[in-house]
């Protein structure tokens, strides 16, 4: 999401997830104020290998609930990172009445890009010191590609690390998903990810699609 009109519309439909990117090569790149969203709308900032201390700088600034590491971000990365949120907490509460809580809370999503194959031995190290992982297809961007990948390799995920399934999904994938769904691929698959097939140009999304998809996820969710 980039422009406020259009993230209150879609603020609307009660995503679980509202996206804003922080990185100076996207067309997406977000650079303003975030209006009030509703309760339950979880603030996503999605990065790329950036420096530690302007992550955490904008986590505080925008108050996010979660990011998005879309990089190649190591694990002694995300420790610095989390260590980084707990200092500047804890700085904070020294300086206030009533201090917050460390942000623990945050949720850390590690991005991998997939085409055809992935070795998921990967991922095993990630494991300790992320919430989720998010699977996108590996392209010429960083994201917003447009284009799906192989979901059958998925029937070789060995974690049980929830994750989000992400890569070029749009009302046309709707039959695959269903198909998805059904297999054992998909037992650990927290969330979908939409991103540019929704569109009608960079960080603008169509709500009438939005609308669509977000009917077919109440059904699937429905039977499951």
């Amino acid at each position: 999401m980039k422009f406020i009109e259009n993230i209150q519309q879609v603020a609307e439909l009660q995503p679980d997830y509202l996206g804003l990117i922080f990185y100076e090569k996207s067309p997406r790149n977000f650079e303003g104020i975030i209006p009030d969203l509703p309760k339950g709308i979880k603030k996503v900032g999605v990065f790329v290998n950036e420096y530690v201390e302007i992550v955490v700088s904008l986590i505080e600034e925008y108050k996010l609930d979660a990011i998005q590491l879309h990089g190649d971000e190591t694990v002694e990365y995300i420790k610095q990172l989390k260590e980084g949120l707990r200092q500047a907490d804890l700085d904070s509460a020294s300086h206030k009445k009533n201090p917050r809580q460390v942000r623990n809370d945050v949720e850390i999503i590690k991005v991998f890009g997939v085409k055809d194959e992935f070795n998921f031995e990967t991922l095993k190290p990630y494991e300790e010191v992320v919430d989720y992982f998010l699977f996108d297809t590996k392209g010429k961007e960083r994201g917003g590609n447009g284009i799906t990948f192989n979901w059958q390799i998925l029937e070789d995920y060995n974690s049980t690390k929830p994750y989000f399934l992400s890569g070029g999904i749009g009302l046309e994938e709707i039959d695959e998903l269903q198909s998805f769904f059904k297999r054992e691929a998909s037992q650990y698959c927290y969330a979908i990810d939409v991103n540019s097939k929704f569109e009608t140009k960079p960080g603008v999304k169509s709500v009438e699609k939005l609308q669509k998809f977000k009917a077919f996820c109440q059904e699937l969710t429905a039977k499951s």
